[in-house]
């Protein structure tokens, strides 16, 4: 057993790490880091996200074989929570400071735990119940700083990133995910189906990384244009609306965050499959 944790614990970690670089290597995207440009970003690279994804692997794998066939309970709550705010010191050494993938390590964090007490053979719903139940157990050590997340969903009355986490991750299951299989579906490129799923998530997430730079009426044009872009599907406009998204100072960064879970979440369901393919897929990640 404890050779199949550290398999798995060390494939998860590699899913995880994956799923960030697709995310931001994904062109083009509305106020956010990708190939082409750094959005709305002047503190943020390409290269800088890449390093802090590479940089997060051991702390996902440790999330991961400390929930190894496990429960939820508020001890491991605790224990992935430490392992989490030391990855954001990792991240913050490699970064020198800049703040590239918190949100992602609390969303990312939580599906890797729930994935691995699963031992990787469970759905995705039954992975987002666990994260939702483990999100909302207690963690005695958390600190009791302000963060731009909190202050803003405490201003607005939005869910932020621990309420989409503690309920289950709906925009997931109901948004980006469905989006992205049916743009597969659909005969779409991948990189055309990530997109889609992108503009899901911007067209319906109250984005906390929107209202903190814009307000409310930033929030509403980033939804409105992203669910127009999902009506025409012309790539020529998703250009133009990072260019609009940029000038308005507009990033999307939760809805960032939630597409590269999506991704996550979207990949290691490939684990289940019989044990070579699950070899093969281990040695391409």
């Amino acid at each position: 057993m404890n050779n199949d944790k550290q398999t798995f614990s060390l494939t998860a970690a590699k899913v995880a790490k994956r799923s960030l670089i697709e995310e931001v290597e994904l062109t083009p995207k509305p106020g956010l880091v990708d190939r082409s440009n750094t959005g709305a970003h002047q503190d943020l690279t390409l290269q800088l996200m890449t390093t802090s994804a590479e940089a997060l692997t051991d702390t996902f794998e440790k999330i991961a074989f400390i929930s190894y066939d496990c429960s939820p309970s508020s001890s491991l709550r605790e224990e992935i929570a430490a392992i989490g705010r030391d990855g954001e010191k990792r991240m913050f050494e490699v970064t020198g400071g800049v703040n590239t993938h918190k949100g992602a390590i609390w969303a990312i964090g939580l599906l890797v735990s729930a994935a691995s007490m699963g031992k990787g053979m469970y759905t995705v719903e039954e992975n987002v119940t666990l994260a939702g139940e483990l999100a909302r157990l207690p963690d005695r050590y958390c600190p009791a700083t302000k963060t731009n997340g909190g202050n803003v969903t405490a201003k607005y009355g939005v869910g932020g990133a621990r309420g989409e986490a503690q309920q289950g991750f709906p925009h997931i299951t109901q948004c980006s995910l469905p989006m992205l299989k049916r743009s597969r579906a659909d005969g779409l490129t991948e990189e055309k189906a990530r997109l889609n799923a992108l503009l899901a998530l911007i067209a319906h997430l109250d984005d906390t990384c929107i209202l903190h730079r814009g307000g409310p009426e930033a929030l509403s044009f980033a939804k409105k244009q992203a669910a127009l872009f999902l009506t025409n599907g012309k790539i020529d406009y998703l250009n133009t609306l990072d260019e609009d998204f940029t000038r308005r100072n507009i990033s999307p960064g939760g809805s960032a965050d939630l597409l590269a879970a999506t991704l996550f979440l979207d990949k290691i369901q490939t684990y289940k499959t019989e044990d070579k393919v699950r070899r093969e897929y281990e040695y391409t990640i």
